[in-house]
């Protein structure tokens, strides 16, 4: 689960951010805020998540193929032994 403190601690710094600065800074203050909160979880990003899904499918392909691999030669095996 999500860490509570530090949904408080962003909350808290965007208090203070609102109090603190005039409404043309509240953007920036935000984005580096939420910046700061997102670095504190482990997230990746869509290019790290695509290059994973990539290598998983090529996983999955040779898993599929050696599983078929496996039942051949045991099939060749059964055929062999009496």
């Amino acid at each position: 689960m999500l860490n509570q403190k530090l949904f408080d601690d962003l909350s808290s710094k965007l208090n203070e951010a609102v109090n603190s600065g005039p409404a043309k800074d509240l953007e920036k203050n935000m984005r580096a805020l939420l910046a700061q909160g997102f670095a504190k979880l482990d997230l990746v990003t869509r290019e790290e998540f695509d290059v994973q899904t990539q290598v998983l499918a090529r996983t999955r392909e040779k898993l599929n193929a050696l599983e078929a691999r496996v039942t051949e030669l045991e099939a060749q095996r059964s055929k062999t032994t009496p």
